[in-house]
């Protein structure tokens, strides 16, 4: 049986949807379908493009891709400021939802979106594309081994870029208006998704932000970072920034072995990525050297980590519309948690620094 194609709809033409409109089309199980503007023009030129085919049908409108019966799913890079609306009108009309993240504000408004979604019968996924990398794979089989790795006992991770004055005035994610979270939302995003992805997605009791947060004129967070702490004593901790070199690592320090890697969000190379695994490290006799160097692990993979998530993403909506199967909650449920880490944390920055609760309810 031929496989089903899943055709897409784009909401608004950001810069991220001209690389998710590549992924749509290298992904074998999905097709670019339609993309909606408030600019007729602008959407015309998107699709132009971005190798949308003759037959794609280009709106000036958002609700005009909403409406348009053959859309199967949408991919919505709008403002966090504007997920809520329009990612529950979505699941109100049927479809499928691979949202960009951060998810929402703050977790009250993405549970909203979330009950929509399970009101409807729609899938929801977010746009963290590294969760869909085989590496990412790989590092979990180190993780879960408790020969090599043994028991988790410290993560560090971090995401940076240096921003120029005009992002940092002018760009999206520096309007507290259109995505107040700032660096926390982005980059920090990534981060706490990286720290639960090391402790298997178990929830820190509590967070507290450290000091040093930095905002812009308007109010918006450049730079923070925060240490977590789990009922068993593990800890975490991370930074992101707007103000600092391009810097993406996370080091997972278990009893037997540790985990590193250098470019976690958006791998150096396409097809290859890497990370390395150092097991029972120790020193030479006279301690000048270590023993044994962390082994290197190379991870080939054919797609793209971006049309992989397409794939997996375009994959369950296919089950849900050819054998009516239910929407898989693993995707909603990692980001839900990635979003109470991320409220707790700005909780704990509006605070003072305050430690801070993590509760699932």
């Amino acid at each position: 049986m031929a496989e089903t194609l899943i055709r897409f709809g784009i909401l608004g033409c950001a810069d991220i949807a001209r690389k998710v409109s590549r992924s749509i089309t290298l992904a074998p199980n999905a097709t670019l379908y339609a993309v909606g503007s408030r600019s007729l023009e602008k959407a015309e030129r998107f699709a132009a493009a971005n190798g949308f085919p003759p037959s794609a049908k280009v709106y000036g409108s958002y609700e005009a891709v909403l409406d348009d019966p053959d859309v199967d799913a949408v991919y919505v890079p709008l403002p966090t400021s504007l997920h809520l609306k329009w990612a529950v009108l979505a699941a109100e009309k049927k479809k499928h939802l691979l949202l960009e993240k951060p998810v929402a504000l703050n977790v009250p408004e993405f549970d909203q979106i979330l009950e929509a979604c399970e009101s409807n019968g729609v899938q929801f996924m977010d746009g963290t594309m590294w969760m869909h990398h085989p590496r990412t794979a790989k590092m979990r089989e180190l993780l879960s081994d408790p020969q090599r790795f043994g028991r988790l006992k410290s993560v560090q991770a971090s995401f940076s870029f240096f921003a120029d004055s005009d992002f940092l005035e002018n760009d999206i994610r520096s309007k507290p208006d259109l995505d107040a979270l700032g660096a926390l939302g982005d980059t920090g995003w990534y981060c706490i998704r990286a720290i639960l992805f090391a402790a298997d997605y178990e929830l820190p009791k509590s967070v507290k932000a450290l000091p040093g947060t930095v905002f812009n004129k308007a109010g918006v967070i450049k730079t923070t970072g925060a240490s977590l702490l789990w009922e068993d004593g593990k800890v975490a901790s991370f930074n992101c920034s707007f103000e600092a070199n391009l810097t993406m690592t996370i080091t997972a320090v278990g009893t037997k072995g540790t985990l590193q890697v250098n470019d976690f969000v958006i791998p150096y190379k396409e097809d290859t990525a890497t990370f390395t695994a150092g097991i029972e490290s120790w020193f030479n006799d006279l301690v000048t050297a270590w023993k044994q160097a962390p082994r290197e692990h190379v991870v080939m993979t054919d797609l793209p980590q971006d049309a992989l998530m397409v794939k997996e993403f375009s994959g369950l909506v296919a089950d849900i519309k050819r054998h009516g199967s239910k929407p898989e909650q693993k995707w909603p449920i990692l980001s839900r948690k990635t979003q109470l880490v991320l409220d707790a944390v700005k909780t704990s920055i509006d605070r003072g620094l305050e430690i801070v609760e993590v509760q699932w309810d």
